[in-house]
C-alpha cells in the first residue's frame, strides 16, 4: 500500500522525505512507471513547505529514482523497479512457514499460471476471446444504468447474489437450457472457478475420493484435491464418460463436462446421462455438471443437461458467461438442491461477502432487455466461422496427416497427428513458437497415475483454441504450424 512518508513521523525534512520515497520505490510499492503525488499535494498532505518536497524529488531524481518533467507529476524511474524486482527474486526466504493440510495440499501440487506469451503471430490457446466480440456498447449502457440508479444506502447484498440478477438467469436457463429451478436454488459466483471451489469446502474432506473424466479440466482436479480428497480418473471417448466403469466405484462426488466433454469434445448420450445418474444415486454421491460452453453447438441438436432430467435431486449445476461475454469479468452461477441453498450462501459469505452488484446488475438488464441473447447468436455466428477456418486450414495444410474430434460445439478443437509421436511433443512445442505460434498439448490434461496405454501417449494430440483468433490469423498460424510439423518429423 502506498503511504505518504508524513504519516508515519510528524514533520519531515527533506532528506526524511528522500529517504521514505526511495525506500518504499526499492521495496517496490510503486511499479513501473507509477506516478507519485505532485509536489503541492505531498506537501499538504505532511503539512511542510512545497519547497521541501521539491528539494526531495530532485535529489531522487539526480539518483535516477525518478524522472521528472515540468508540468507533470514525477514518475518512477522503470530501470530502478526491474533492479529491485530481481534483487528481491534472488534473496528468497529461508523460512518455511507451517501451513494447514489444505495449503500443504496446495503447495504440493499447486496449479501451474503462465502469463499469455506477447507478439505470436497466432496463439491457439483455449479460454482466450476476441476483444472484439465483446458487446461494449450494450455492456456500457447497461454499467451506466447500473451506476445510475439511486440506492437508499450503500450495504452489504445477499451473499447468493443480486435477486434481480437470478430472476433474470432463472428465466434463461429456461430458455436456453430447459434448466427448471427456484430463483433461491441459483447461487451467483465470481465465475466459475468459485464455484468448483465451494463445491469442494462443503462436499469433501481429506481421504475422499471424487471421480473426474480422464482427460479433464485441470483446475477442476487442483481444486479437488486441494481439500486432500483423491481423484479417481475415469476415461472418456468420443461420446464422454465411459459411464459403465462406475460400477463399483465409491466416491463422494462427479465432476463432469456432459454437453461439451472438456477437451476431447463428446456429447454424452442421453442413455449415458440416466446411467450417471442412478450411480450417482446408489453411491449418494453429488453430481458437479459444468456446462462451461453449451451456448455454442452448431452440428448437434442439444441434449437436456443432467439438471433437466429425472432423478437429478444431487446434480450442481455450473455455469459461466466467460465464454460469451468475458472471462474478465468473472461471474459465473450455481443452481444447487433446494436443501443445500443456505449452506452455498453461507459458504459464500464467508469468502468474499458477494459478488461485486455493479456487474450483476449490468448482466441483468442485459439478460432483461435481451441484449445478452442476441449477442451470443452474434459470437456463435462469428465462431462458427473462425471453427470454420480452422478445419479448412488444418485439412488443407496436413491433408489425412491430422484428425480432429469435438468439432460439433464449443471454442475448441483436438487435432491428432499420429504420424507425430508424443515424444516429439515438446520439440514440436518449441518449434511452433519459434515462428510464433502458441500451441498446447492435450497430454497435460490426463491423470498421469492412470495405467495403461492412452492415445495421448501415442501421437501428439493439441487443444486449439480459435475464439481469439481472427480468421487471417488462423490460417497464417496454420501455415506455420505446418513448417514446424514437417521440420520436426524430419529429425
Amino acid at each position: 500500500m502506498k503511504t505518504s512518508p508524513g504519516r508515519r513521523a510528524g514533520r519531515m525534512g527533506a532528506r526524511q522525505i528522500y529517504e521514505a520515497l526511495r525506500d518504499q520505490i526499492l521495496a517496490r510499492v510503486y511499479g513501473t512507471d507509477d506516478l507519485l503525488p505532485s509536489s503541492r499535494a505531498l506537501a499538504d498532505e505532511m503539512g511542510v513547505a512545497r519547497s521541501t518536497v521539491t528539494v526531495a524529488y530532485e535529489q531522487l531524481a539526480a539518483e535516477g529514482f525518478i524522472e521528472t518533467r515540468h508540468g507533470a507529476r514525477p514518475r518512477v524511474a522503470r530501470a530502478v523497479v526491474e533492479r529491485g524486482r530481481a534483487r528481491a527474486a534472488s534473496r528468497p526466504s529461508t523460512r518455511k512457514a507451517r501451513l494447514s493440510k489444505f495449503g500443504e495440499q496446495l503447495r504440493q501440487d499447486p496449479p501451474r499460471w503462465s502469463e499469455p506469451p506477447r507478439g505470436l503471430v497466432a496463439n491457439f490457446r483455449y479460454g482466450e476471446l476476441s476483444p472484439s466480440d465483446f458487446p461494449a456498447l450494450a455492456w456500457k449502457k447497461a454499467a451506466v444504468a447500473a451506476m445510475n440508479r439511486k440506492r437508499e444506502r450503500l450495504a452489504y447484498d445477499d451473499p447468493c447474489g443480486s435477486l434481480r440478477l437470478r430472476t433474470a438467469l432463472q428465466g434463461y436457463l429456461w430458455r436456453s437450457r430447459t434448466v427448471r429451478c427456484e430463483v433461491d436454488q441459483i447461487v451467483v459466483v465470481n465465475g466459475s472457478q468459485q464455484g468448483l471451489d465451494i463445491c469442494a469446502r462443503l462436499l469433501l474432506d481429506a481421504g475422499d475420493r471424487f471421480v473426474m473424466e480422464d482427460p479433464g479440466y485441470l483446475m477442476a482436479r487442483h481444486t479437488f484435491a486441494a481439500t486432500g480428497a483423491v481423484a479417481i480418473p475415469i476415461p472418456v471417448d468420443q461420446d464422454g464418460l465411459e459411464t459403465e466403469r462406475l460400477d463399483g466405484v465409491e466416491a463422494r462426488l462427479a465432476y463432469v463436462t456432459p454437453s461439451h466433454q472438456y477437451p476431447l469434445g463428446g456429447v454424452l448420450p442421453i442413455g449415458r446421462r440416466h446411467q450417471l445418474l442412478a450411480w450417482a444415486r446408489r453411491a449418494d454421491a453429488c453430481v458437479i455438471e459444468d456446462d462451461y460452453d453449451s451456448e455454442y453447438r452448431y452440428d448437434t441438436k442439444p441434449i437436456p443437461p443432467l439438471h433437466a432430467l429425472e432423478g437429478s435431486d444431487n446434480v450442481i449445476y455450473l455455469g459461466t458467461i466467460s465464454k460469451t461475454l468475458s472471462p474478465t469479468l468473472r461471474i459465473g452461477y450455481l443452481v444447487v438442491p433446494s436443501g443445500l441453498r443456505s449452506l452455498f450462501g453461507a459458504a459464500k459469505q464467508i469468502m468474499d461477502r458477494h459478488t461485486p452488484l455493479l456487474e450483476q446488475e449490468a448482466l441483468a438488464a442485459m439478460l432483461e432487455s435481451g441484449a445478452y441473447e442476441s449477442h451470443v447468436r452474434r459470437v456463435r455466428r462469428r465462431n462458427a466461422e473462425r471453427q470454420q477456418a480452422l478445419l479448412s486450414a488444418l485439412r488443407r495444410r496436413f491433408g489425412d496427416r491430422v484428425r480432429i474430434d469435438g468439432a460439433a460445439a464449443g471454442l475448441h478443437v483436438v487435432a491428432w497427428f499420429d504420424d507425430l509421436p508424443q515424444t516429439r511433443e515438446a520439440a514440436l512445442i518449441e518449434a511452433a513458437r519459434a515462428k510464433g505460434v502458441g500451441i498446447y498439448p492435450i497430454s497435460a490434461l490426463f491423470d498421469g497415475r492412470r495405467p495403461g496405454r492412452r492415445r495421448s501417449r501415442e501421437a501428439v494430440g493439441l487443444v486449439m483454441g480459435y475464439s481469439a483468433l481472427e480468421i487471417a490469423q488462423i490460417e497464417h498460424g496454420c501455415r506455420l504450424l505446418a513448417r514446424a510439423v514437417d521440420e520436426v518429423s524430419s529429425k
